[in-house]
Protein backbone atom coordinates (compact mmCIF):
# COMPACT_ATOMS: atom_id res chain seq x y z
CA UNK A 1 0.00 0.00 0.00
CA UNK A 2 1.39 3.23 -0.82
CA UNK A 3 1.36 5.68 2.24
CA UNK A 4 1.50 9.69 2.61
CA UNK A 5 4.83 8.93 3.70
CA UNK A 6 5.83 7.55 0.08
CA UNK A 7 4.16 10.56 -1.46
CA UNK A 8 5.83 13.25 0.48
CA UNK A 9 9.38 11.21 -0.69
CA UNK A 10 8.57 11.09 -3.93
CA UNK A 11 7.86 14.88 -3.70
CA UNK A 12 11.39 15.56 -2.67
CA UNK A 13 13.05 13.23 -5.14
CA UNK A 14 11.41 14.91 -8.01
CA UNK A 15 10.80 18.29 -7.00
CA UNK A 16 14.29 19.70 -8.61
CA UNK A 17 13.13 18.13 -11.91
CA UNK A 18 9.93 19.47 -11.96
CA UNK A 19 8.21 22.76 -11.72
CA UNK A 20 5.98 24.02 -8.81
CA UNK A 21 2.47 24.74 -10.80
CA UNK A 22 0.08 26.17 -8.92
CA UNK A 23 -3.16 25.90 -7.70
CA UNK A 24 -6.46 27.98 -8.30
CA UNK A 25 -9.82 28.04 -6.31
CA UNK A 26 -12.69 26.78 -7.94
CA UNK A 27 -16.13 28.72 -7.22
CA UNK A 28 -17.66 26.53 -9.47
CA UNK A 29 -17.01 23.22 -7.94
CA UNK A 30 -16.18 23.87 -4.65
CA UNK A 31 -19.27 23.89 -1.88
CA UNK A 32 -20.44 25.26 0.94
CA UNK A 33 -18.37 23.39 3.02
CA UNK A 34 -16.09 21.90 0.62
CA UNK A 35 -13.24 24.07 -0.96
CA UNK A 36 -12.03 22.82 -4.28
CA UNK A 37 -8.60 23.66 -5.99
CA UNK A 38 -7.98 23.02 -9.19
CA UNK A 39 -3.80 22.15 -9.73
CA UNK A 40 -2.69 24.05 -12.93
CA UNK A 41 0.17 20.56 -14.64
CA UNK A 42 -1.40 21.96 -18.14
CA UNK A 43 1.76 24.62 -16.82
CA UNK A 44 3.87 21.91 -16.09
CA UNK A 45 7.13 21.12 -18.39
CA UNK A 46 5.73 18.83 -20.84
CA UNK A 47 2.22 20.23 -20.18
CA UNK A 48 0.79 17.23 -18.21
CA UNK A 49 1.47 15.99 -14.88
CA UNK A 50 2.67 12.37 -16.40
CA UNK A 51 6.18 13.85 -15.88
CA UNK A 52 5.92 13.44 -12.19
CA UNK A 53 5.42 9.70 -12.06
CA UNK A 54 8.18 9.50 -14.84
CA UNK A 55 10.48 11.17 -13.34
CA UNK A 56 9.95 9.31 -9.88
CA UNK A 57 9.84 6.08 -11.85
CA UNK A 58 13.08 6.93 -13.46
CA UNK A 59 14.71 7.83 -10.06
CA UNK A 60 14.07 4.51 -8.64
CA UNK A 61 16.02 2.86 -11.47
CA UNK A 62 18.88 0.75 -10.51
CA UNK A 63 22.58 1.63 -12.51
CA UNK A 64 22.12 -1.15 -14.60
CA UNK A 65 18.42 -0.74 -15.19
CA UNK A 66 19.88 2.59 -16.17
CA UNK A 67 22.85 2.01 -18.57
CA UNK A 68 19.94 -0.26 -20.60
CA UNK A 69 17.62 2.78 -21.07
CA UNK A 70 14.37 2.75 -21.50
CA UNK A 71 11.65 2.36 -23.83
CA UNK A 72 8.25 4.34 -23.47
CA UNK A 73 4.75 3.49 -25.97
CA UNK A 74 2.78 6.13 -25.82
CA UNK A 75 -0.37 8.57 -27.73
CA UNK A 76 1.17 11.62 -25.91
CA UNK A 77 1.83 12.80 -22.38
CA UNK A 78 3.86 9.82 -20.87
CA UNK A 79 6.04 9.29 -23.78
CA UNK A 80 7.03 13.48 -23.55
CA UNK A 81 7.28 13.12 -19.57
CA UNK A 82 9.41 9.83 -20.32
CA UNK A 83 11.76 11.36 -22.83
CA UNK A 84 12.13 14.90 -21.02
CA UNK A 85 13.06 13.03 -17.62
CA UNK A 86 15.15 10.91 -19.03
CA UNK A 87 16.95 13.45 -21.09
CA UNK A 88 17.69 15.43 -17.59
CA UNK A 89 18.78 12.47 -15.66
CA UNK A 90 21.04 11.04 -18.70
CA UNK A 91 19.51 7.74 -19.45
CA UNK A 92 19.04 6.72 -23.41
CA UNK A 93 15.51 6.43 -24.06
CA UNK A 94 13.28 5.39 -27.41
CA UNK A 95 10.00 6.99 -27.24
CA UNK A 96 7.38 5.10 -29.91
CA UNK A 97 4.34 7.54 -30.36
CA UNK A 98 1.83 7.31 -33.10
CA UNK A 99 2.08 9.63 -36.41
CA UNK A 100 -1.84 10.91 -35.30
CA UNK A 101 -0.13 12.93 -32.21
CA UNK A 102 0.26 16.59 -32.48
Amino acid sequence: MITLRDIKNAEEKISPFILKTPQIYSSSLSSNSKNIYLKLESMQITGSFKLRGATNKLLHLTEEQKSKGVIAVSTGNHGKGVAHAAQKLGIKSKIFMSELVP
